[in-house]
C-alpha cells in the first residue's frame, strides 16, 4: 500500500508502536490497531491504570512521608526558638520544584497548541474532501438535468420540424439516444451521493471534541499556574493559611495530573499503532460504514499506479457520446438550416447546452481524479499523526514534571509551614499603628494609673 504524499510515520510513532502490550491477565496483544477488540481494548486500559499505579504510589509515599515528619520529629529544648537545621533547604527544594512545574505548565500550553492545530488539519481536510465530493454530485446531477431538458424540448422541436427528411430526423433521434446514454453513464459517477456517512458531519463531530479537550486543558494548565504561584506566594508572605489552603489544591492538581497523564499515555499508544499503518483501517471501516466498493476506496485511499480508475470506463463512453452528440449537431445544422430556418433555434440552443456540458465534463473528470481526495487524505494523517501525537507527548511531558513537582512540594510543604514564625491574628499589625488593639489597650492601661 503507497503512504499519502508528504506522510512518514515518525520515529515517535516506530518507538510508540513497538512497546509491549498486555491484556488484564497480561497475556501478550499485538501492536496492531483493533479497538474493536477486547484484548486490544484492555491493553489501552492496562497503559491507563499504570497512570493510576503512580498515583497510588505517589499519595502513599507522600501519606508515609507526612506521617514521619509529624509523628516522628524529635522534641524541641523548652524556649528553643532557632529554626531546626535544613530548613533553607526545605524552602528552597520546595520553590524549585514549583519553578519547575511552572516550565511543565509552559510545555503543556505548547502541546495544547499542537495538539489543536493537528486536529484542525484533520477537521480542515475532511472538510475540503466534502467540498469534493459535494461538487462531483453537483456536477453529475446539473449535467443530467440539463441533458434530460435538451431531450425532452429542443431534441423533440427538431424531429417536430424535420420530420419530411426521415435522414435528419433519424440523426436527431440518434443525438437524442446518445445523450440519453450519457445521462445514464454520469448517474453512476455521483458515488457518494446516497451515502450514509458524512465528511462535514465526522469534522464536526471532531472539532466539538476538540474544542471540550482544549478548554479542559486550559483550565488544567490555569489551575496549575495559579496554585503554583499563590504558593510561592505564601513561602514569600509566610502566609500559613494560605499554604494550607495551596497544599489541598496541590493535591487536587496532582490527582488530574496523574488522571490525565493516563489518558495521554493510552491515547499516544493507541495513536501510534494507527499511525504506523492507517491505510488497511481506515478503507475498511470506511467500507463498512459506507457500503462503497473496494475498487472505489483503494483508488482513492491508496492512489497509485497498481489502481487503475474504477470510472474510466464510464468516462470514456460519455466522453465519445459527447463528441458523437457534437458532431450530429454540426451535421444538423449544415443539412437542416438551409431547408428548415425553423431549425436553426433549437440547434444553437443545443450546442450552448452541449459547451457547458463538455466544461462540467471536463471539470467532473478532474475531480474524480485521486489527486485531489488522496491528498487530503495525506493530509488529514499528518495532521493526526504527526502535530496531534507531537502535543500528545508534550501534554505527556506536562504531567509528568507537574505529578513529579506537586508530590514534592506536598512533601516540602508541611515542613516549610512548620519553619513560619508563630502568628496571631495581629501579627501582621504594626506597633505605632494607633489602632492596633494592643496599643490601645496599653494607652487604657496608662491612662488608668495616671488617674
Amino acid at each position: 500500500m503507497g503512504a499519502p504524499p508528504g506522510y512518514r510515520p515518525s520515529a515517535w510513532v516506530h518507538l510508540l508502536h513497538q512497546l509491549p502490550r498486555a491484556d488484564f491477565q497480561l497475556r501478550p496483544v499485538p501492536s496492531g490497531f483493533a479497538p474493536q477488540e477486547q484484548e486490544y481494548q484492555q491493553a489501552l486500559l492496562l497503559v491507563a491504570a499504570l497512570a493510576g499505579l503512580g498515583l497510588g504510589l505517589s499519595l502513599i509515599f507522600i501519606a508515609v512521608y507526612l506521617i514521619r515528619f509529624c509523628c516522628c520529629r524529635p522534641p524541641e529544648a523548652p524556649g528553643t526558638k532557632s529554626p531546626p537545621p535544613g530548613g533553607g533547604c526545605v524552602t528552597w527544594s520546595c520553590i524549585a520544584a514549583l519553578l519547575v512545574g511552572c516550565a511543565g505548565i509552559g510545555i503543556g500550553f505548547y502541546g495544547n497548541s499542537e495538539t489543536s492545530d493537528g486536529v484542525s488539519q484533520l477537521s480542515s481536510a475532511l472538510l475540503h474532501a466534502n467540498h469534493t465530493l459535494s461538487a462531483i454530485d453537483h456536477l453529475v446531477l446539473e449535467m443530467v438535468e440539463r441533458l434530460g431538458e435538451a431531450v425532452r424540448t429542443e431534441l423533440t422541436t427538431l424531429e417536430e420540424v424535420l420530420t419530411q427528411r426521415t435522414e435528419l430526423v433519424a440523426a436527431t433521434r440518434g443525438a437524442r439516444r446518445q445523450a440519453e446514454a450519457v445521462a445514464q453513464q454520469l448517474q453512476g459517477l455521483a458515488f457518494w451521493r446516497d451515502v450514509p456517512l458524512s465528511p462535514l458531519q465526522v469534522a464536526e463531530d471532531v472539532s466539538f471534541v476538540e474544542e471540550y479537550r482544549w478548554l479542559a486543558y486550559i483550565l488544567l494548565l490555569l489551575l496549575e499556574l495559579l496554585v503554583c504561584l499563590f504558593t510561592l506566594l505564601g513561602l514569600a508572605k509566610q502566609s500559613k493559611w494560605l499554604v494550607v489552603v495551596m497544599t489541598v489544591m496541590s493535591l487536587l492538581v496532582l490527582i488530574l495530573s496523574w488522571g490525565s497523564m493516563g489518558l495521554e499515555a493510552a491515547t499516544a499508544v493507541g495513536l501510534s499503532d494507527f499511525c504506523s499503518s492507517p491505510d488497511t483501517y481506515v478503507l475498511n471501516l470506511t467500507q463498512e460504514e459506507t457500503g462503497l466498493g473496494s475498487d472505489i476506496l483503494s483508488y482513492y485511499f491508496l492512489c497509485n499506479q497498481a489502481v487503475s480508475n474504477p470510472f474510466q470506463q464510464r468516462l470514456t463512453l460519455s466522453q465519445r457520446a459527447l463528441a458523437n452528440i457534437h458532431s450530429q449537431l454540426q451535421g444538423l445544422e449544415r443539412e437542416a438550416v438551409p431547408q428548415f430556418p425553423s431549425a436553426q433555434k433549437p440547434l444553437l440552443s443545443l450546442e450552448e447546452t452541449m459547451n457547458v456540458t463538455e466544461g462540467n465534463f471536463h471539470q467532473l473528470v478532474a475531480l474524480l481524479h485521486c489527486r485531489g481526495l488522496h491528498k487530503d487524505y495525506g493530509a488529514a494523517l499528518r495532521g493526526l499523526c504527526e502535530d496531534a501525537l507531537e502535543g500528545l507527548l508534550f501534554l505527556l511531558l506536562f504531567s509528568l514534571l507537574s505529578a513529579g513537582a506537586l508530590a514534592t512540594a506536598l512533601c516540602s510543604l508541611p515542613r516549610a509551614w512548620a519553619l513560619f514564625p508563630p502568628s496571631d491574628d495581629y501579627d501582621d499589625t504594626d506597633d505605632d499603628d494607633p489602632f492596633n488593639p494592643q496599643q490601645e489597650s496599653k494607652r487604657f492601661v496608662q491612662w488608668q494609673s495616671s488617674i
